[in-house]
């Protein structure tokens, strides 16, 4: 541990909320990784901010996460700091027809807001397993919504250290992609639009959904949801399907036989069993179909 570099981070954040050697297993939903040289908490856009230009004067890398939900980090974990907007940073506040959420609250919170407020438009959310600032960063979707189709505007740190507010006409929000991945901002915060509903229809919804999610994906292992893009014209998990490989395994990582676009920890994986089970996927559906699986999860660390 750098001690002056680890004072200098106290000067900014209570020491209850820095951790050093911090095992990244434990915040990933892949549940593998090794250990974070630093693992910080911060409570304030103000806290991010300052942290972000320490690394920078400092030399230090890091890297901003929210629950893990869209993450491999490797064994050997990650040299350097990891920034975790999550519990520290996730209030909620309904405002009319509009919510405005920290980067750190789940999408399933804000969805149970939007339902108990009587407002419809984010029922499709209510089921991914991220946060809103991961979600505004690679534009999450499902069931036919997106994050584009709802969001007002972005509060980002832009690399330059400054704090800056991003119109919904700004966001270049694309399929997994935005103005916020290109230009490496960090949001903050997010405000997002919804329409009066009614209660039992919203629930009505917010229930079809997870009926089909608990039915088609296979949530009882740790996984990373969706691992791979869907390809112009396919579905990744058909193509893997096609190809032979439901259930197929390397070390503890699977193919999972309920849906195949799912990689799942079936039996205390390794982060190499992993992305070795990725890498081989993806040849295999290269060679039998000459489509290009690129991935949705990030790697981070060492592979």
């Amino acid at each position: 541990m750098n001690q002056k570099f680890y004072e200098k981070l106290a000067e900014i954040l209570p020491e209850e909320r820095i951790k050093t050697e911090e095992p990244m297993q434990m915040h990933t939903t892949f549940r593998v990784g090794g250990p974070a040289d630093y693992f910080l908490m911060p409570q304030t856009p103000q806290e991010v901010q300052k942290v972000v230009s320490l690394c920078k004067e400092e030399g230090m890398p890091f890297y901003v996460i929210g629950n893990g939900s869209n993450l491999l980090v490797s064994d050997q974990g990650y040299r350097g700091v990891i920034l975790q907007l999550y519990r520290n940073m996730s209030r909620i506040q309904v405002e009319g027809t509009v919510i405005r959420a920290q980067a750190g609250a789940l999408l399933s919170a804000i969805a149970a807001r939007a339902y108990e407020n009587h407002l419809t438009g984010f029922e499709f959310a209510a089921g991914i397993p991220g946060t809103i600032g991961g979600a505004t960063v690679m534009n999450a979707g499902a069931y036919g919504g997106e994050m584009k189709d709802v969001l007002l505007r972005v509060m980002v740190l832009t690399p330059e250290g400054e704090l800056l507010s991003i119109e919904k006409e700004e966001m270049e929000l694309g399929y997994r992609t935005s103005v916020i991945s290109k230009k490496g901002y960090i949001t903050l915060e997010a405000e997002i639009g919804l329409s009066p509903g009614k209660q039992e229809e919203i629930k009505a919804r917010m229930d079809d959904l997870r009926i089909r999610r608990t039915t088609k994906q296979p949530l009882e292992y740790p996984s990373a949801g969706s691992t791979f893009k869907r390809p112009e014209g396919y579905f990744a998990g058909k193509l893997i399907q096609d190809c032979g490989l439901a259930g197929y395994q390397v070390g503890g990582a699977q193919v999972s036989e309920k849906h195949c676009g799912f990689v799942i920890n079936k039996e205390h994986a390794t982060a190499a069993d992993i992305d070795a089970l990725m890498r081989q996927v993806s040849a295999k559906v290269k060679e039998q179909f000459g489509v290009t699986l690129e991935p949705e999860v990030k790697r981070l660390g060492v592979f």
